[in-house]
């Protein structure tokens, strides 16, 4: 008997309302990806090695954008518990490698695995809420993993915080920044394309069709629970490999920068480049990520700048930078 719900979901990502199909790759994206692959390729030779850090950490807030792009952009589900999966990545991933040697690539898929596994339980309880109470419940967890990462001492280090031994394969062990970023890179990449995979397959079809109306979605016969739940899970995953990519070239973590500051900085980092869109995600950690390490300077004023941002982007710029850049470049034809 044929599935009810291949008859039913979108064929492609035109048939969802605000998404369109091309038949061809725009020769401005080949370019630009070029020069992307270019600078990626040709910056470990071009730069000192603080340059180096600010690349790796923007590459890993790529990947946390890419999984809060899942929970939210794709699937419509305000989460607010994202700097607690990348802690758990970062606790995780460090811990492996302090207490059992285990090489990177180990200790990576350990980390996704745990934060993934952490969230799929949460979704599957916050789930049952919608709107401002789900926004509330995560945050609430968030707050109390940063609790127990703060408090639990034999385990994290508590407010000392935990240092992390350098990131090994065999006998290789990653000591700089320079050494770290090709991993980075790579892992980036692959988390990119399996956004990718996972935004044209059909169940990213079914977590857009969910985000568009839940009983839309359920009088097509797409099961929306455990939809949410999937894509709670993903998003906590990309989190927790982002965590331990932070842990490839970092030696140390305190739990301050785990706090519900972090999920506001990566949220504003999706909405600036634009919700639902995987491209926005990307550039969106890229531009923003650029502008959080110049206000590094003004810690005091750090919240509050993110709030106007988030704020005039959310009532003027609702679908991101770079559509609104594109808007008025093309002389505001498209809506």
């Amino acid at each position: 008997m044929r599935d009810k719900t291949a008859a039913v979901l979108p064929r492609s990502e035109a048939d969802l309302p605000g998404l369109s199909a091309r038949s061809s790759v725009p020769l401005g994206r080949v370019a630009l990806l070029a020069l992307a692959v270019a600078t990626l390729a040709l910056l470990p030779f071009a730069v000192t090695g603080y340059v180096l850090y600010i690349a790796n950490l923007l590459l890993v807030f790529v990947v946390l954008c890419l999984g809060l792009h899942l929970v939210i952009g794709e699937s419509g589900q305000f989460a607010l518990a994202h700097a607690a999966f990348y802690g758990i990545g970062i606790y995780t991933s460090g811990l492996a490698g302090n207490a059992f040697g285990w090489p990177f690539p180990l200790s990576m898929l350990l980390a996704g695995l745990v934060a993934g596994a952490v969230g799929v339980v949460i979704g599957a309880v916050a789930l049952r809420m919608r709107d401002i109470y789900l926004a509330l419940a995560t945050f609430a967890f968030g707050e109390a993993m940063q609790w127990v990462f703060l408090n639990w001492d034999q385990v994290t280090g508590g407010p000392n915080g935990l240092r992390i031994s350098p990131a090994r394969l065999g006998a290789f062990e990653i000591l700089s920044d320079r050494q770290a970023y090709p991993v980075v890179v790579v892992m980036t990449v692959l988390m990119l394309l399996l956004t990718i995979l996972i935004s044209r397959s059909r169940l990213g079809r079914s977590f857009r069709a969910v985000r568009e109306s839940e009983v839309a979605a359920m009088a097509m016969g797409i099961p929306v629970r455990r939809a949410k739940i999937t894509a709670f899970g993903l998003s906590a995953f990309f989190a927790g490999v982002a965590g331990s990519m932070f842990a490839t070239f970092s030696t140390y973590i305190h739990p301050d920068s785990l706090g519900f500051q972090t999920t506001i900085l990566v949220l504003t980092m999706i909405v600036v480049g634009g919700l639902g869109s995987i491209a926005g995600a990307v550039g969106g950690a890229i531009v923003f990520g650029l502008i959080s390490e110049f206000l590094r300077q003004t810690p005091s004023y750090q919240e509050i700048i993110y709030g106007l941002i988030l704020i005039g982007f959310m009532m003027y710029a609702p679908r991101g930078l770079f559509a609104f850049i594109r808007d008025k470049v093309g002389g505001g034809t498209r809506g």
